[in-house]
Order: C-alpha cells, then sequence, then structure tokens
C-alpha cells in the first residue's frame, strides 16, 4: 500500500488469502483516521485470485468510504475472472470498476502480516462475509452456510 497526499492505492498481488485479515483490518482503522485522507484505490491487475474474506474487507472500505466522505473508491483490474467476481458479489454497486489504468506505486510499503488469535480471525471474517450478504441476495445465499458455523464459534 502506498498514499499520497490522501490517496491510498491498496495492491493486491498473487493469491490473496484470509492471512492478511487482522493487518488488513488494523490498515484500514490507520487509513480512515488519517485527517488527510481523501480517496482509495485498490489496483487487482497483479492479482491471482482473491478470497471472500478479502472481499469483504474490500466492500467494508468501500461502505465507510461512502458513509464518512461520501466517496466510491475504485477498483482497477485486468483480470477476467477476478472481474466476474466483482460483477457477482455486487461490486459494481459500491465500487467504480476500471479495466486498465497505471497505478505503479514506486514507493508502495507491504503490509506485514500481523499475528492473531484464532478467535480475531473468525471475528473478522464473519464481519467480512457479514458485509458481503448484504451487498445482494446471491451473496446471502452464498454465505449463509458459513456464517452460521462462524456464528456458533465465535
Amino acid at each position: 500500500m502506498a498514499d499520497h497526499q490522501g490517496v491510498y492505492v491498496i495492491k493486491l498481488v498473487g493469491d490473496v488469502r484470509l492471512t492478511l485479515c487482522i493487518s488488513f483490518d488494523a490498515f484500514i482503522d490507520r487509513m480512515f483516521s488519517d485527517a488527510n485522507f481523501i480517496s482509495v484505490v485498490f489496483d487487482l491487475t497483479a492479482a491471482e485470485a482473491i478470497d471472500s474474506t478479502t472481499l469483504g474487507l474490500m466492500a467494508k472500505i468501500s461502505l465507510l468510504a461512502q458513509e464518512r466522505h461520501g466517496l466510491v473508491p475504485t477498483v482497477v483490474s485486468n483480470n477476467p475472472g477476478i472481474d466476474r467476481i466483482l460483477q457477482t458479489m455486487g461490486f459494481a454497486e459500491i465500487f467504480c470498476i476500471v479495466k486498465d489504468g497505471d497505478t505503479d506505486v514506486p514507493e508502495a510499503e507491504a503490509l506485514c502480516v500481523d499475528c492473531a488469535d484464532e478467535g480475531d480471525v473468525k471475528a473478522r471474517v464473519l464481519e467480512a462475509h457479514r458485509i458481503l450478504v448484504g451487498l445482494n441476495a446471491a451473496n446471502r445465499d452464498a454465505f449463509k452456510d458459513l456464517i452460521a458455523t462462524l456464528e456458533q464459534d465465535c
């Protein structure tokens, strides 16, 4: 991730999985507490796959950005498989999705992976999926069993 004068660029690379949920959630809090925050752009051009927890956290950022700042974040993607997932999840309703762009971030820093106990991870996974089910009926159907299982465990 990198930021320049309040514009945050989050570049997801490779196979993005649950292991980043604690770090990513902490980053969300830091980003929105930045007095200079203006906008956020997700660069998915180097992503091969994105799990549903990460998608839920992306949706959380969009909803918070709209609620707190009245802005719609941008997603840049050039992967047809990821584009299909974004459409299916209802992201076109909460993001400005563009197919290509120059989002090189020369001074980006990696988001460090925080260690957390299993309960914290489950709570964040549950929150991310609750956000996704709020986007559309297909998501409710797809994740209802997972949410029920997580709710029993939390």
